[in-house]
């Protein structure tokens, strides 16, 4: 039977345990991920806040197998994913995505918009079954993932340049859920836009997490965003964990004083 707790009164299901997982560079000389150890819940937003070089989008890289680990276990789904090779990971290449902070750099600016939604599809398309979309046609495919996204259709033929940060970061969004994934890793989504752009986006990732049953892990150096975002807080310093807790919990007594210095510029 798959592993669950019960919080709130109802019952959740884990989906990524991460057990021990040691990550070093330079020869083993510098830890940038130290023995760390967390859950994340079905259908929940963690939130992972740190300042930069702390080791968290080294820790999603690992996590995501776009990186080994040096030491730990990764179990995605109670399937232990660490020693996989690219062949055993290519299921659960579909399973967990990534929406990195800079959407021009993820996009590749010789296709135009329709064609970057559609590659992942294309990819995958043997294994998946969509639940949420459908692909008929490639046109309707392309409208069904911009209407999810709150983009107008004519974008689907314009190049990434020729469209806004903001709107870039959308269709970013759009080709992570084009595959229907379980758990995508928000690394720094919102730290390329201007503040309405921010929260606008913010607020179409809670959106898409309701709607489509998606699990986030919501990494930011912003604190602010990470309450709005996340159930549970995790907050890391110099490769560690350092502090745990329910998002009710940030402003208790008891918090990490590394906590209490990221609350003081909240």
């Amino acid at each position: 039977m798959p592993c669950s707790v019960c919080t709130g009164g109802r019952s959740r299901l884990k989906l990524l345990t991460v057990s021990h997982v040691t990550k070093s560079y330079q020869g083993k000389e510098k830890l940038a991920v130290n023995n760390l150890s967390f859950e994340l819940f079905r259908g929940e937003c963690l939130g992972l806040v740190g300042e930069s070089g702390c080791g968290k989008s080294t820790l999603a890289r690992c996590l995501l197998r776009i990186e080994s680990i040096d030491e730990g276990s990764i179990q995605f789904n109670n399937t232990a994913i660490e020693h996989l090779n690219e062949r055993q990971l290519h299921p659960y290449r579909q399973k967990m995505q990534i929406v990195f902070q800079n959407p021009s750099a993820a996009l590749n600016p010789k296709l135009r918009i329709k064609d970057s939604l559609v590659d992942p599809y294309d990819v995958y398309r043997k294994k998946l079954k969509l639940r949420h979309f459908s692909y008929t046609s490639k046109e309707a495919f392309v409208k069904q993932l911009l209407e999810a996204v709150e983009l107008p259709e004519n974008i689907a033929n314009k190049y990434p340049h020729e469209i806004s940060g903001g709107q870039r970061q959308r269709v970013t969004i759009a080709r992570a859920i084009s595959i229907e994934p379980e758990l995508i890793v928000l690394d720094e989504p919102t730290a390329s836009l201007d503040v309405i752009s921010q929260g606008a986006v913010l607020d179409l990732l809670t959106k898409l997490r309701n709607t489509l049953d998606l699990s986030y892990l919501f990494i930011s150096h912003d604190l602010a965003a990470v309450h709005q975002m996340s159930q549970r807080i995790m907050v890391m310093k110099d490769g560690n964990i350092v502090d745990q807790f329910n998002r009710d919990q940030l402003f208790s007594d008891h918090r990490h004083p590394y906590t209490k210095e990221l609350i003081s510029i909240f």
